[in-house]
């Protein structure tokens, strides 16, 4: 991934990042992280939070003051020891994906955590995606149509 300034593309400022399957700004991507359907949490190699999106309704609050927190400060001391051995063994390749759920306020919560690696495949970080998946387990058959706004 590589910056660019922008300027030479749009007539605007600002630099944009280039990926493998193309460039997109800061403002593109932040806005792209929320508006996925999920919650996502970076906490990096260090262990230490750096990054939440803000979609319109989160699932699992996050103030900005977590920002920089190790992770297992945002945990119930009781289930650090999971939170170690997760990071563990995502970090190790042991583990490509680990999944949880639980009920929270009559909703079903699907939480996934991923190992981020780069193209070299080390290590980078860890991410958590969190997803209301209560309307997704009722759906059934098929859907086709665009329905009317």
């Amino acid at each position: 991934m590589a910056a660019r300034n922008e300027e030479s593309r749009t007539g605007g400022g600002g630099a944009e990042l280039e990926f493998e399957t193309g460039a997109l700004s800061p403002q593109e991507i932040e806005g792209i992280f929320n508006t996925l359907p999920v919650d996502i949490t970076f906490i990096g190699k260090d262990e230490d939070v750096k990054f939440f999106s803000k979609p319109g309704s989160r699932i699992f609050a996050r103030p900005r003051s977590v920002i920089g927190r190790k992770v297992q400060n945002c945990h119930p001391q009781k289930s650090v020891h999971i939170v170690n051995r997760l990071i563990e063994e995502l970090k190790n390749g042991k583990r490509d994906v680990a999944r949880f759920w639980i009920n929270v306020g009559g909703r079903l919560v699907y939480i996934r955590y991923f190992p981020v690696r780069g193209r070299d495949g080390a290590y980078l970080g860890t991410l958590e995606v969190t997803q209301d998946v209560t309307d997704v387990k009722k759906l059934e058959g098929e859907k086709r149509l665009l329905d009317e706004p």
